[in-house]
C-alpha cells in the first residue's frame, strides 16, 4: 500500500534557543505536543518549552524524510541556521 500522508521533516526553536528537529504528517498537532498540549511530545523538547516552528521541508515519503532528518540532525547548529534563513537546502549537504 502506497504511502499517502504528507511526510515533513521540520526544526523547533526552543525557549534556550536550541534546536530540535524531527519528522510528521502533522505539524501542528506535533507543535502541541512538543509544547505539553497533547502527548507525545520529545523529552528533549518537555524540559525546554516553549517551541515554535522556524524551519519545515516536505518528502515524498517517510523513508525520505527519515533521510532528510538525519542530514539536517547531523549539521552543525550554524548550518541549521542558514537553512531557517533560506540561505542553504539540505540537498548541499547530502
Amino acid at each position: 500500500m502506497a504511502d499517502m500522508q504528507k511526510w515533513v521533516v521540520y526544526i523547533v526553536e526552543c525557549a534556550d534557543g536550541t534546536l530540535y528537529t524531527g519528522v510528521s504528517t502533522d505539524l501542528d498537532r506535533r507543535l502541541r505536543q512538543h509544547n505539553g498540549e497533547l502527548k507525545g511530545g520529545a523529552g528533549y523538547t518537555r524540559a525546554r518549552r516553549p517551541v515554535r516552528f522556524v524551519w519545515s521541508e516536505a518528502a515524498e515519503d517517510r523513508s525520505g524524510a527519515q533521510r532528510k532528518e538525519y542530514v539536517v540532525r547531523r549539521l552543525k547548529a550554524a548550518e541549521k541556521r542558514l537553512l531557517i534563513e533560506g540561505k542553504s537546502n539540505v540537498d548541499q549537504y547530502r
